[in-house]
């Protein structure tokens, strides 16, 4: 089964350039984009909505809860998957300058909205305040207890990143990042993957391997990126090995029943059985993998999944499905959705705070929430539909 990917969008090539002299056959026609990727992106773009609004109940049935994993190593993971197909490709076709021009001007679009977030949020939580006397509990509190204007710049130099406006710079960094896993790769993908790995151990191991953030506990990016690009890369060695595979991974029944018998585990282990108000079945006492270090449970488990997701031909069935098509739209115009998200998950947080978590305001807001993006991916989509038909 051939997975196709958008004519916009260029395909990963990595194969060496032809010898001097010798013909050069015309370049393949630009596959359309894989479905799979932009419906998980999408997924995981609605469920971060879901859970940055603490005392959600709609939070007690996302991912998270199931395992050791959550959206979080989706969406990353999938950025490096995404940007070994919209720029491994360009680097041979266009050559390095438009490429890395192509990146920094994706980079700047994601510090503006970045900006444009914190900005916001700063704004709507300290008029917020004025009004009610309340005072956020996390999130942009201590930007704000620098005052309004030096939060604010902190933020903007990443040097202060509050709770739920951190994965974007992360996102920033690895982005920039690209370009050397990309040559990297072309010399050898498992080089890559072992140097990648060894500084997420290093990162595992001490902690203090971490860039600063005036405004966390231990002085360090929640979203370590030490630890954080691991994942960035292993989602660009995927692209290569599903290209390489003909759209799929290969499927072993060994490989296959490890993957989910370690998901059984994390779901036994990691499942929130206090929550759900059952018996706790956890078989071992230990506590939950860390985080912000993406530990060696975490990783397993979101490895475990990817290798389920994309290697089994129904998926990629079922992420055609036209039921599923605006889903596919959220990620496929994941950075406008992420920040609608983001807005809307603030507003819920401070209506939670204001009026209390009552069943009647979760309806709303997680109802309002949700439509709210997915209306704004219609609304995207069908502008670069009637542009692609202009072109």
């Amino acid at each position: 089964m051939k997975i196709t990917q958008d004519p916009e969008r260029p395909a990963i090539d990595l194969t060496p350039a032809p010898a001097a002299g010798r013909a050069v056959a015309p370049p393949p026609a630009k596959p359309l984009r894989d479905a799979r990727v932009d419906v998980l992106r999408g997924l995981a773009l609605l469920t971060i909505f879901i859970d940055h609004i603490p005392r959600n109940a709609p939070a007690l049935v996302t991912l998270h809860n199931f395992g050791f994993s959550d959206a979080a190593e989706i969406f990353v993971l999938l950025a490096g998957y995404s940007s070994m197909i919209a720029y491994g490709g360009l680097f041979r076709r266009a050559g390095a300058r438009t490429t890395l021009v192509r990146i920094a001007r994706r980079c700047l679009r994601i510090y503006l909205f970045q900006a444009g977030l914190l900005l916001a949020t700063l704004i709507i939580v300290r008029i917020w305040m004025d009004l009610t006397g309340l005072v956020p509990r996390f999130g942009v509190a201590p930007l704000l207890q620098m005052g309004l204007v030096p939060g604010l710049l902190r933020g903007l130099a990443l040097n202060a990143l509050p709770n739920y406006l951190d994965i974007l710079p992360l996102y920033i960094l690895l982005l920039l990042l690209f370009p050397l896993v990309y040559v990297g790769m072309r010399r050898g993908i498992w080089g890559v993957l072992a140097l990648s790995g060894t500084v997420w151990f290093a990162a595992n191991i001490d902690h203090q391997l971490n860039l600063p953030n005036a405004v966390a506990v231990d002085d360090g990016w929640y979203f370590n990126p030490f630890a954080w690009q691991f994942l960035f890369v292993i989602g660009a060695a995927l692209a290569l090995a599903v290209r390489a595979g003909d759209g799929l991974l290969p499927l072993r029944n060994w490989a296959a029943a490890a993957a989910g018998a370690y998901l059984v585990f994390a779901l036994l282990q990691g499942g929130s059985w206090a929550a759900w108000g059952l018996p706790d079945l956890r078989p071992l006492a230990i506590e939950a993998p860390d985080k912000s270090h993406v530990g060696p449970l975490r990783l397993l488990d979101i490895l475990s999944l990817m290798y389920l997701f994309f290697s089994a031909p129904a998926v990629a069935r079922l992420c055609r499905w036209r039921g599923l098509r605006l889903i596919d739209a959220c990620g496929r115009h994941s950075l406008e959705i992420f920040a609608a998200g983001c807005m809307a998950a603030l507003i819920g947080r401070i209506l939670y705070r204001t009026f209390d978590a009552t069943w009647p305001l979760q309806v709303v807001v997680n109802v309002g929430g949700l439509a709210a993006m997915l209306g704004l991916a219609h609304i995207l989509d069908a502008r670069a539909r009637r542009r692609d038909d202009r072109q």
